[in-house]
């Protein structure tokens, strides 16, 4: 029995193991697949057509939106990024699920566009604020200021916890991991997204009828 592919939104604030649990996810099921934003920005050295990002130019992408053909978009510091729809709707129709790393408003928008039924949204919220801290300090990535600057945007990230699905606090990676693979499992058999059901049913009613029984 055929199903439709999800539409799998994973967000956090930076910090709580979004990128992780996303790879964990990934390596569960190598038939998932990430979606891939398209953006205005120039390539980077190594970077990819297809693999990092689809890259357009301001007119192409700015026309994608106009034409519906962008699930989510957003302008960050002068560059437009989003997700084309295409890819994702090709996914779905060959029962692929697609992994969103994308943050509360993008979730948003793709639950409020024309695929929403199919969507399955899932917040991972760190153990404590301290915690928090302590994971992006950990990295040696960033300096005190944009630290503060994430600590500071992790708040309202985290308002917005209540318009997801479902929520998990990592507290330990393994069991959180655990606990998001369950949740795909589960959203997996939802009657609703099992179309091949109502024919498989009236088969074993044609068996009954066969064998004589009422």
């Amino acid at each position: 029995m055929s199903r439709r592919g999800l539409l799998i939104i994973l967000s956090s604030p930076s910090g709580a193991g979004k990128s992780t649990l996303a790879k964990r996810l990934m390596t569960w099921d190598p038939e998932i697949r990430f979606s891939v934003s398209a953006t205005t920005r120039a390539p980077r050295p190594g970077e990819q057509e297809g693999r990092e990002y689809y890259f357009r130019s301001r007119h192409e992408f700015e026309a994608m939106i106009a034409a519906g053909e962008m699930l989510e978009h957003a302008e960050v510091f002068g560059n437009f990024y989003g997700s084309p729809k295409g890819p994702v709707v090709a996914a779905m129709d060959e029962g692929r699920d697609t992994l969103f790393d994308i943050d509360w408003q993008g979730g948003q928008q793709v639950r409020n566009s024309t695929l929403g039924q199919d969507v399955v949204s899932i917040f991972v919220l760190p153990p404590s604020i301290n915690e928090l801290e302590s994971r992006l300090r950990g990295r040696a990535q960033d300096s005190d200021e944009v630290i503060a600057g994430r600590m500071r945007k992790s708040r309202d990230e985290i308002s917005h916890w209540a318009e997801y699905d479902y929520v998990l606090v990592n507290d330990d990676l393994e069991a959180t991991a655990e606990a998001l693979q369950g949740i795909i499992a589960a959203e997996r058999l939802r009657r609703a997204r099992q179309p091949g059901l109502n024919e498989f049913v009236r088969g074993l009613n044609r068996e009954f009828e066969a064998r004589g029984t009422v």
